[in-house]
């Protein structure tokens, strides 16, 4: 009661959960069937992972002795720092536009922009068409574009597809379930994460549907996309279906999800848990070389003991909660009002699969907006 009183008195400055040695009880299934001594103890800071990523270089995977370099060496070529601007193969897997029935021509008409921005698009555009990724159009579809200013500098070519998304009938190609992907590590020691790059640009359209994604620019072209492009309702499932078909025959020890390739591996056959791990990867790479799909080096991961796999972090002890989430729910400023304690609770429920009785722990303070209702309630009865 104590708590609550100086909670609302505003005497409490932080609130937040204590993990590990803090409060050994609190927490004590934050990881799946582990102890809490082999978890690290503390956070890993942002400016941590990405100074990880952007030391992930061959020079790092070479000094590091990373079992996997003489392999990934032999596939370069699915590594490259440029993604080779050509058509892509063929998968099997056409992205499809199909309208929703009585669907007219989608057409938006194209507003005027900058003069650099129409710099970058006619640039951007004169690329993709030696590329062979778009043609020239007299299609009687229109989609305009426009430029978003990047973090890094520059600019990104978008193009809006309202119109044409709003006659889209939804894809139902099923999403992959997080906790099937994790099921199918479970026991495993050795661990690689392998993120695809440039996915939207990497499945052909289905010819008939090629009129339907043209875009119109600032200086008075039209041109429509051969490949999938970014910003359609339906390119996400698409790209998702085509990596698991790609993926198929290898999803027993190489689940996919969108554009990331989870590999993991055990001990078998006599040989070592890294020497079964580089046999996996070999055959990964093989079919990523196969299907011309390429991997951002800088963004991957190679034979970890531990890898970031969608929200949480797997390992041979089992699964535990992201340091970075945990961190940000420790840090959140103190609650003010109602509405920013709701948006505390919403954050902290991240937790309540790794913490043992998590509802009992949180209830203090999920009942207070419950309590104040009930209190403003007998105010306006009386």
């Amino acid at each position: 009661m104590h708590f609550l009183r100086d909670l609302k008195a505003g005497e409490i400055e932080q609130v937040c959960l204590l993990t590990g040695s803090d409060q050994p009880d609190v927490l004590a299934n934050a990881v799946s069937d582990d102890t809490s001594s082999s978890r690290p103890k503390a956070a890993e800071p942002k400016s941590v992972r990405e100074a990880r990523f952007a030391a992930q270089s061959w020079q790092a995977l070479q000094d590091s002795n990373n079992p996997v370099y003489s392999l990934a060496r032999e596939f370069e070529d699915i590594l490259p720092e440029k993604i080779p601007a050509e058509l892509p193969a063929e998968r099997g897997v056409q992205h499809e536009i199909d309208l929703v029935p009585g669907s007219k021509y989608c057409v938006t008409r194209q507003w005027p922009l900058p003069r650099d921005q129409v710099q970058a698009i006619d640039d951007f555009f004169e690329g993709r068409h030696k590329a062979g990724h778009v043609r020239e159009s007299i299609s009687p579809h229109s989609s305009p574009t426009f430029c978003v200013k990047k973090a890094t500098g520059g600019w990104r070519i978008v193009h809006a597809f309202n119109k044409l998304n709003d006659a889209t009938i939804p894809a139902q190609t099923p999403i992959p379930r997080k906790d099937v992907v994790l099921d199918t590590m479970s026991g495993s020691v050795i661990y690689s994460a392998i993120d695809l790059t440039d996915g939207f640009y990497l499945i052909l359209m289905r010819e008939s549907d090629v009129p339907l994604t043209a875009v119109s620019t600032p200086s008075g072209m039209l041109w429509e996309w051969l490949v999938m492009p970014q910003g359609l309702k339906t390119a996400p499932a698409t790209f998702n279906r085509m990596v698991w078909h790609v993926q198929r025959p290898l999803r027993a020890f190489a689940p996919s999800y969108f554009d990331d390739i989870f590999v993991h591996s055990r001990a078998e056959d006599g040989l070592s848990a890294v020497d079964v791990h580089l046999r996996h990867l070999r055959k990964v790479f093989e079919k990523m070389r196969e299907n011309k799909l390429y991997a951002n080096l800088k963004k991957c991961v190679f034979c970890a003991p531990e890898i970031p796999v969608l929200g949480c972090y797997v390992s041979k002890s089992g699964v535990r909660a992201d340091p970075e989430k945990i961190s940000s729910i420790c840090s959140w400023p103190t609650p003010k009002n109602q509405t920013e304690l709701r948006q505390w609770l919403g954050l902290a429920n991240y937790l309540h699969k790794y913490t043992k009785d998590y509802a009992g722990l949180i209830q203090p303070m999920s009942s207070l907006p419950k309590k104040n209702v009930a209190r403003a309630s007998r105010l306006r009865l009386s």
